[in-house]
């Protein structure tokens, strides 16, 4: 079956031309995909085509199985719904500058990071690049007389392992004719796939690029992310540093706080040091529990620490804001739980 949302202007094009219908009808199926229209919401389109977009593909790929919403600061956690059974997580924060969604890319993931509940039962597939804008559509149909204005692939999955669907999606979310989102409006978090980085730095994208780090040297991190088997820092920053260079925009440093591994004073002085003379934003995070790992979180004590020591050597930091904690709010926890009660 096709995903049509999936589709570039031009690949719809040749589609409906190999239907036998005018190339403007491409024009007007990309339009209506895009606002979250279902095929027969197409009445300007004749039905003989709709029965046959309906028998050949897809046109609203996600649904929304599950939502939360906090109490405490009206944050929305969604377990989106798949067809072919699998799920996702996403994640609503509403800041006084608009609406933000974060959205998975592949359903787990194969990264391994110690910290992370997303990573536990690894990959189980890619997401497609409309399963990704379903995502979305899923939250502005929530949202009514607004929309999503700020994306950021941060949920479970690592984009850049699933870099053509992400580029795809990338492309078709920020069209004109589409969800018409602006690029610098988007955030892509990696945890440093380096080939990957510098091929997207040629892809003319220039979304802000988030590095989880979350060590000041290679040994540390090594204990805790696998990908520092395959890169070393120092290989990890100069292809953020060629990503800045090509597309002009500061890089974001991902640093969780975990007690008794990277959170005290020699570990601040490290990454300070290793940072100095770069653009860049460090944005410090306390770290989530997991119960199947045996790693703790720091104190709000500990935080306001290790962001006076960085601030004390001209390292811009800020604490991330947590959002959504009465609900779970952290990637990968609320599918563990559904996985967990024997929902598919």
């Amino acid at each position: 079956m096709r995903e049509w949302m999936g589709m570039y202007p031009e690949e719809l094009r040749d589609a409906v031309a190999g239907m036998g219908e005018k190339p403007f009808r491409a024009g007007q199926i990309f339009a209506w995909l895009h606002r979250g229209a279902c095929f027969d919401d197409m009445t300007n389109l004749p039905a003989a085509l709709r029965e046959r977009l309906k028998a050949e593909g897809v046109d609203q790929p996600v649904s929304i199985r599950e939502e939360r919403i906090s109490r405490l600061d009206g944050t929305r956690k969604f377990l989106f719904s798949l067809r072919d059974g699998n799920c996702v997580e996403g994640v609503l924060m509403r800041y006084r500058y608009g609406a933000t969604l974060c959205i998975s890319t592949q359903v787990g993931c194969r990264m391994g990071c110690r910290f992370c509940a997303s990573t536990l039962d690894g990959c189980v597939r890619n997401l497609t690049a409309a399963e990704m804008l379903g995502e979305v559509q899923c939250a502005n149909r929530v949202l009514r007389d607004e929309r999503v204005h700020n994306i950021v692939l941060m949920g479970s999955g690592e984009p850049l392992d699933n870099y053509d669907e992400t580029v795809r999606f990338l492309r078709l979310v920020s069209h004109p004719e589409g969800l018409n989102i602006g690029i610098r409006h988007i955030s892509l978090s990696t945890c440093g796939l380096v080939p990957q980085i510098r091929r997207f730095a040629e892809e003319g994208l220039p979304v802000t690029l988030s590095l989880s780090l979350h060590a000041p040297n290679d040994a540390i991190r090594r204990q805790i992310m696998p990908v520092a088997l395959r890169y070393s820092i120092g290989e990890t920053l100069d292809a953020c540093r060629y990503y800045l260079e090509k597309t002009g925009r500061r890089i974001v440093i991902e640093y969780a706080l975990i007690d008794g591994v990277n959170a005290d004073e020699k570990c601040a002085m490290e990454l300070a040091d290793l940072l100095r003379g770069m653009q860049c934003h460090v944005n410090l995070i306390p770290l989530n529990t997991v119960q199947e790992r045996k790693l703790k979180g720091v104190t709000e004590a500990q935080v306001a620490s290790f962001l006076s020591w960085l601030e004390k050597r001209h390292i811009s930091a800020t604490r991330r804001r947590e959002m959504g904690d009465d609900i779970e709010g952290a990637c990968g926890q609320l599918r563990k739980k559904a996985m967990q009660e024997g929902q598919p």
